[in-house]
């Protein structure tokens, strides 16, 4: 961990916050979100969903259980910052391998901690997501501030996580004999995603997310998934493309960044919300069963309600906290999506019966929401 070197926060309007580094040292333009997840910043810092953010955790103490070999979300985690309350460089677990701060610092990510987090949440609450200039402490806050109005935020996020090369991850369902085969689109796609597909009883195919539908035909798929990913879906054109000439030809299901990119194959909008959803307890209320789930979230966009009239789906799941849509599908054509996280890491797993109905749908089943 570093010595106790002052750090300064500067947001767009030129409020700042100052804390302590640790971690990686530097400074960096990001965009600051929040996460409201009481547990699991492993699998937080190391989801590329995170891409180009800065990640303000509203629980008080971060690192207290170190960091494991099992349970990261990519090989290279690709956040920018951690800001917490308080920073834990002594953790006590028996999976512990490494402290968070010596892999933050490893991959590049700057921490601050000191913070008063739950002030800070608030503000982002009011002010919405937004640009703000991590730095040294004796950096003047107002230079910070200018130099935030001139940035403009890379639209490429999505290509630089993606997978460069096809690999393939083999079925662990040992008593499931109808193996199916699915293309996984990887917009940088979580590590969990793929366990709970081999699980299920896939044979996974992973391709870069400019993967263009003749070839993903030539792979011979059962089922398509589209997976999360950060930034903002419109940037994905090579992929909206993809699947809009994929509809109807098989099974297709999409999560987070997969879910907008399919409402926009269809010819949905999205748009970008104040603050996002990010954390482990939001309510989803399934349209279908009319039962409550607890979902792990975390995406800044979402669909326009009014724009999927006329593009043939249909809503299943919404947000109880903002009515926001949280789940759509073409039954004709058995393509659905969900705007939450059901393969969780971490947070609940209520949801997991979604990856049952995609191998239904592959397997020309029926099967109802549990």
């Amino acid at each position: 961990m570093n010595e106790k070197k002052k750090k300064r926060i500067v947001l767009e309007d030129g409020t700042e916050y100052v804390g302590y580094s640790f971690g990686a040292d530097g400074e960096k333009i990001v965009e600051l979100v929040f996460n409201t997840t009481m547990a699991g910043y492993q699998e937080i810092i190391s989801d590329p969903s995170y891409t180009d953010q800065a990640v303000v955790m509203t629980y008080p103490l971060i690192g207290n259980y170190g960091m494991n070999d099992d349970d990261y979300e990519t090989d290279t985690p690709s956040i920018s910052a951690l800001v917490v309350g308080e920073y834990c460089d002594e953790p006590s677990n028996f999976r512990c391998s490494e402290t968070l701060g010596q892999v933050m610092e490893r991959y590049g990510i700057i921490g601050v901690e000191g913070i008063d987090t739950r002030k800070l949440t608030r503000r982002i609450r009011d002010y919405g997501s937004c640009k703000a200039y991590i730095a040294d402490a004796d950096k003047e806050a107002a230079s910070l501030s200018e130099k935030l109005k001139d940035f403009k935020a890379p639209t490429d996020a999505v290509a630089r996580v993606s997978t460069k090369e096809i690999y393939e991850v083999k079925s662990t369902d040992t008593e499931n004999k109808k193996t199916k085969h699915v293309v996984a689109v990887d917009c940088g796609m979580k590590k969990n995603i793929v366990r709970e597909l081999a699980a299920h009883g896939c044979d996974v195919t992973v391709v870069p997310w400019n993967t263009t539908a003749e070839k993903i035909l030539s792979l011979k798929p059962d089922g398509i998934f589209i997976s999360n990913g950060p930034g903002d879906p419109t940037d994905c054109k090579e992929t909206i493309e993809a699947i809009k000439a994929l509809i109807g030809k098989c099974p297709i299901f999409g999560i987070c960044l997969g879910h907008q990119i399919i409402s926009l194959a269809y010819g949905a909008k999205t748009y970008k919300l104040k603050f996002g959803h990010r954390g482990g307890n939001h309510p989803v209320k399934s349209l279908k069963t009319g039962k409550i789930e607890f979902t792990s979230q975390n995406h800044s966009y979402a669909v326009v309600d009014d724009s999927l009239k006329d593009t043939g789906l249909e809503v299943t799941h919404v947000n109880l906290l903002d009515n926001t849509i949280e789940g759509v599908e073409c039954k004709k054509d058995k393509v659905f999506s969900v705007q939450y996280h059901p393969e969780s890491a971490p947070g609940p797993q209520d949801s997991e019966y979604l990856f049952d109905i995609f191998m239904a749908n592959m397997s020309g089943e029926v099967k109802q929401d549990a």
